[in-house]
């Protein structure tokens, strides 16, 4: 049956009744204009945010700034408050905001229609390949530019404004331009400082509001965290400098003020940054992972420190940031405490395991999503991301990961799962494999279903979120809901053949069966260190297969990633309300009565009320959501019945992957000795799809994304008429 006659059938009303019709149509346009009016709300609150920035260091920011405060400072809070609306406020509001965006928006719904002319996407299009950042789209180019143009703006003016008041102080020339330098220099930083903590809130409704992924805005992190450190040195290097030319470095170091602000504290901080910094580093990072990840978690006693410096006025300009981050990480804590049952386990001679973990059935997510996988026999402090490799229509209650053996923590997993499988087969106490999952993160949108045309590039396990490509694809076209993709190319580059069987662990014919007839599917392999195939070429690899038991509680949370947006709301509400709550407490029966003034004090008065209003309102949103969550899981009768094909015995496995394989077979091609050349590629693709949009997703290291990223730079600025226009999204994770 076509999809077409699908839809006739499911939904007769939709064709024979008009009125019914109108008042979707009008329902469209009432949602349409909201999420405009949102949208465009939180577009002007941001630009405002920005030029604030930008404006501040002038004489006319200035100006407004005294006006400003002296507007706002016999408010409720005071100074306090004046601060703390100025710069954090508006990307609190932005995230109030962000909760009926993503309400109204819903979590499925996509803009499938036919696109009139392909076009160029700021997102998409990679314009730098080859540098240290990597792929950098024009959209990330243009951020790029505006910091540095930022940083570049703020040095000037303040170094305009140091000069013009030197004549008085003309005896102590260069210790003063070293503390004015030194001094601007820590400003710059703090606003830096602002923006640092939002890529890494992996839940976050700002990060979902602009649907980029976790592993993408990571490097973002990256690249400011590079930025405010070399400003935080150079504020703390400039003030060492000056100290030491006046004669009194010691005494200046060890200062503890009540009034303005400590050094001590900002020493304190400053060096666990530096430490910070020199252990994120990429080849300390590259070689020595566990040390930049534990020394990481340092980043408390950072953000402690440098309340204790600078005081609570000055902690205002970064406080908006830090308390997102501080929502996301309580709500974080609260998932990665549950346990997780692990469904079935499989190990495969190409050194591959895939774990089948439950979940609850209202946890939602996409076919590009990840996962963070903990398992606390190897590490309770440990936490590896692995894409998913299942859709979430394969089933309601499980997901699946595929896990390559690349490293010490995987090897030791591999190891435990072995030895419990050989436990089981001598009759003997088998090793105990406990999970915790955070997540799934991932796109808001699955773009793969968005584009007509898709190219996916892989390397290596890098094929693991195509398989889950694949299988949402079957199965929106079986069921008849919205699905572009017709044509699918996939390019997938292996070191050596052994590697394989990843292909077929999903049974895509057991999907939908004669899916080739309705789908154009092109598999391209390139084993690269292999000349020729092997003798054992098209028998089927052996696979260990181990299945603990399973019990009906223990079933990932919904807490992060793409859970409930109401919940969700609700929370970050409830904790920014009980954060103005507290600060109104304190300020009325403690700071006020007492005459609290000292300016370390106050400010880590504020960071406690950040952290309680956390802890204790959104506290209690999260009580109740786990409650909410318990309930649905008590109502559901049964497990997904799919699940069960994750526990066959080890005859059925071979049987099933014989069967996939052959079915596959017409559609592979198997290269040995060579490596992918895209040029021939996309050539080859403009010639047989035309002038169309095509979405190219790459999973895999950062070379393969370059080489993918700098062709498809190259058809889209020399293209013609006829050929078509290329996407780039990249989807990988450096462990």
């Amino acid at each position: 049956m076509a999809v077409d006659d699908i839809l006739h059938t499911s939904h007769p009303l939709l064709h024979s009744n008009g009125a019914h019709a109108n008042n979707n149509k009008k329902n469209n346009n009432f949602v349409s204009l909201a999420k405009w009016v949102l949208k465009f709300t939180m577009w002007i609150v941001f630009l405002a945010w920005v030029a604030l920035f930008f404006v501040i260091p002038t004489d006319f920011g200035s100006e407004l700034y005294a006006d400003w405060i002296g507007a706002t400072n016999e408010s409720l809070f005071g100074y306090t408050g004046s601060y703390l609306l100025l710069y954090s406020g508006p990307i609190i509001i932005i995230a109030f905001l962000a909760v009926p965006y993503l309400l109204i928006s819903g979590e499925h719904q996509l803009q499938l229609q036919e696109k009139k002319t392909p076009r160029f996407r700021l997102w998409t299009f990679p314009v730098l390949v080859d540098g240290p950042l990597g792929v950098v789209s024009a959209a990330e180019l243009i951020g790029i530019i505006l910091f540095i143009v930022f940083v570049f703006w703020d040095v000037y003016v303040y170094t305009a404004l140091t000069f013009q008041i030197i004549p008085s102080f003309f005896e102590n020339f260069s210790c003063f331009i070293m503390l004015r330098l030194g001094l601007r220099f820590g400003t710059i930083g703090l606003d830096c400082l602002a923006f640092l903590f939002l890529p890494v809130a992996r839940g976050s409704v700002l990060l979902r509001l602009i649907d980029i992924p976790f592993e993408q805005a990571t490097r973002y992190h990256v690249w400011l965290g590079h930025l405010t450190m070399l400003l935080f040195t150079l504020h703390g290097l400039f003030y060492a400098i000056a100290w030491t030319i006046e004669g009194h470095i010691l005494d200046e170091m060890f200062q503890w003020v009540d009034l303005g602000v400590s050094h001590f504290p900002g020493i304190i901080s400053l060096a666990v940054g530096l430490l910070m910094w020199m252990t994120s580093l990429h080849p300390v990072r590259k070689k020595k992972f566990e040390l930049f990840f534990y020394t990481h978690q340092l980043y408390v006693i950072f953000i402690v420190f440098l309340a204790l410096h600078v005081g609570h006025f000055l902690f205002c300009v970064s406080a908006g940031g830090i308390f997102l981050f501080i929502l996301d990480r309580f709500l974080r804590f609260c998932q990665s405490r549950k346990t997780v049952d692990i469904i079935s386990i499989k190990c495969l001679s190409c050194g591959t395991v895939e774990l089948v973990l439950s979940k609850p059935a209202n946890l939602q997510y996409n076919a590009l999503s990840f996962i963070f996988l903990q398992v606390r026999e190897l590490s309770w402090l440990q936490w590896h991301p692995f894409s998913v490799s299942s859709s979430p229509l394969d089933g309601k209650y499980h997901l699946s990961v595929l896990i390559k053996v690349i490293g010490e923590w995987t090897e030791k997993l591999r190891g435990n799962i072995l030895n419990s499988f050989e436990a089981d087969l001598h009759l003997r106490p088998q090793t105990k494999i406990t999970a915790s999952v955070e997540g799934p993160y991932g796109h808001e949108l699955p773009y793969h279903l968005m584009y007509e045309n898709l190219i996916l590039v892989a390397g290596g396990v890098g094929i693991s979120p195509f398989l889950a490509i694949l299988s949402d694809i079957l199965h929106r076209t079986r069921e008849g809901k919205s699905c572009l993709p017709r044509n699918i190319l996939i390019v997938w580059a292996v070191k050596r053949s052994n590697e394989l069987p990843l292909l077929y662990t999903n049974d895509l014919e057991s999907i939908y069966p004669f899916f080739l007839d309705k789908l154009n599917l092109e598999i391209h392999i390139f084993v690269t260190q292999e000349s020729q195939p092997p003798l054992e070429e098209g028998q089927a690899h052996e696979v260990t297969n181990s299945s603990p038991p399973v019990s009906n509680s223990c079933s990932m949370s919904v807490l992060v990633g793409t859970g409930n947006n109401i919940w969700s709301g609700l929370y970050v509400i409830s904790s920014t309300l009980g954060f103005v709550i507290l600060l109104y407490l304190l300020d009325t029966f403690y700071i006020n009565p007492y005459d609290i003034s000292p300016w370390w004090y106050k400010g880590l008065l504020l960071l406690i009320c950040m952290l309680a209003s956390v802890f204790i309102f959104g506290g209690v949103v999260v009580g109740l959501w786990h409650l909410w969550e318990r309930r649905n899981a008590a109502t559901e009768a049964c497990k997904d019945n799919r699940i069960m094909v994750e526990k066959m015995q080890h005859n059925e496995i071979l049987a099933h992957t014989e069967s996939c394989q052959q079915k596959l077979a017409s559609s592979v091609n198997t290269y040995y000795g060579s490596r992918p050349d895209f040029k021939d590629i996309f050539g080859d693709i403009s010639e047989k799809w035309g002038y169309v949009d095509v979405g190219v997703i790459v999973c895999g290291p950062l070379s393969l994304q370059t080489s993918v990223a700098k062709e498809i730079r190259s058809q889209n600025i020399m293209r013609q008429r006829r050929h078509p226009i290329f996407h780039f999204n990249s989807h990988s994770f450096d462990l």
